[in-house]
């Protein structure tokens, strides 16, 4: 009996050892990553719960309305709300609705950008789109002084770019964006898109007057495509894997795998942050300053380059199409952390950076910049400001670079702070004779012992 459970016990940590070595066998280098704390998001927990705060401030907004010109649309319940976020190194978090599906509608439309740039090029996919805000609403018949549609995030544009596409490996292509997570295709949406499609059929025969598409091409057919791209389904889990592919390059971060070309996914973002967001455009460069795109289910892909990508979902909408909790989300978003492309500028307001490493090496930058200031090495003290260092980082004894650099009479590298300088020398003076009056008074004796400690 002895033996045989000794067999069993064996066999059983052979098992296990085994499917360890099955969970961790392709994930070495993201296991290596979270043991030497280097994530993009280091502090990730700390990160997710700042998100799940700005989530439930924002579930309490209860404007906009539900698109209901697309009667599939209309069926989605105002009080959905859902964030998801993908990180380009694969750190996930999801807070609220985040595994409800929902279609794509316009944020359907970089996707196909991109992959039409991916196979064809910059050049000839440019050939029949511009690359120009168009100034006027998404679904207006409009092409800029050349007959061209002003940009492919237009509707004008998108109908163009499904006319450019190879139809049968789209859905697999995206699903290897999405990391081969959730990507679906409703066929009721479809019908609806089809069925109320008037102005997009208008659109279509207008470009065919003014022969904007390639040769050979069926104007319907094109149509029925983009008719079929806006009614593909994801949830934001699967949604912001398609946006951290973009924010990482093109790799998708979930499968290593190289998806996208970096032309195609620069090409994307750059259209995405000067026109993905319908007539929010500019208002939502200014204020949130990165690419990002709507659509009239409620969702907005966002993309954070070299960071993560998200998906906010919220069916009610504002009077120009995009969802009101979603951008709320952004906006808030961006008021806590410096995502905001022009938020590393010097001597811009400091906002909290969760790509900063804490622990450990906020102790080396420290010891960095007492060393730098205790040698007046203005360098280095330069560099650290232009990284955004804090400069007033205390060390276990509450003293700053300045106390340092006062006490070694290296003050000048503080350029207008001679003030405060003075002041700590004041200080210093004045605590040294409280001190020698005080040691006097008990043992004249210690009096050169404390001479040298000072």
């Amino acid at each position: 009996h002895t033996v045989v459970r000794l067999t069993q016990n064996t066999a059983t940590c052979i098992t296990v050892i085994i499917l360890f070595n099955m969970c961790v066998g392709g994930n070495i280098s993201l296991l290596m990553q979270a043991f030497r704390k280097k994530f993009i998001i280091p502090e990730f927990a700390e990160f997710a719960e700042k998100i799940n705060k700005i989530y439930k401030t924002v579930k309490n907004q209860d404007e906009g309305k539900v698109a209901n010109y697309i009667p599939q649309l209309a069926k989605f319940s105002p009080e959905l709300w859902g964030v998801s976020l993908c990180t380009v190194d694969g750190q996930r978090h999801s807070v609220g609705d985040t595994k409800q599906p929902f279609c794509l509608q316009s944020c359907v439309k970089p996707l196909q950008y991109a992959i039409a740039v991916h196979e064809l090029g910059t050049e000839n996919v440019h050939r029949y789109v511009g690359m120009e805000p168009s100034g006027v609403k998404f679904n207006m018949l409009s092409l800029d002084d050349d007959d061209k549609p002003h940009n492919p995030m237009v509707n004008a544009g998108a109908i163009v770019i499904s006319s450019l596409i190879k139809v049968k490996h789209f859905m697999n292509f995206v699903k290897r964006i999405a990391g081969q997570e959730f990507v679906g295709f409703s066929n009721a949406t479809f019908q609806s898109e089809k069925e109320t499609g008037d102005r997009n059929f208008a659109i279509g025969y207008y470009m065919k007057e003014k022969k904007c598409f390639p040769p050979g091409v069926e104007m319907i057919d094109a149509l029925d495509f983009y008719f079929q791209l806006c009614s593909m389904e994801v949830t934001c889990e699967s949604g912001s894997v398609l946006a951290a592919t973009l924010a990482n390059g093109g790799i998708c971060p979930i499968t290593d795998e190289r998806v996208l070309s970096a032309e195609a996914v620069r090409n994307t973002l750059t259209l995405m942050h000067s026109c993905g967001m319908y007539d929010f455009s500019g208002q939502m460069a200014f204020h949130v300053g990165l690419p990002a795109k709507s659509g009239v289910s409620g969702a907005i892909l966002l993309v954070i380059p070299n960071v993560m990508g998200m998906m906010c979902w919220s069916p009610p909408l504002d009077r120009v199409g995009n969802s009101v909790r979603g951008i709320h989300f952004c906006q808030e978003l961006v008021s806590l952390f410096n995502f905001h492309n022009y938020d590393d500028l010097r001597h811009f307001v400091k906002k909290q950076d969760p790509r900063k490493q804490t622990g450990d090496d906020n102790i080396g930058s420290m010891f960095q910049l007492m060393f730098a200031a205790h040698n007046g090495d203005l360098s280095a003290l330069r560099r650290f400001s232009l990284f955004s260092m804090d400069m007033d980082q205390k060390d276990y004894d509450s003293r700053t670079a300045l106390h340092v650099a006062a006490a070694e009479g290296t003050h000048s590298l503080f350029f207008g702070r001679e003030d405060v300088v003075n002041v700590l020398k004041d200080y210093q003076q004045e605590c040294r004779q409280r001190l020698e009056q005080q040691i006097d008074a008990e043992d004249p004796q210690k009096l050169s012992t404390v001479e040298r400690q000072l």
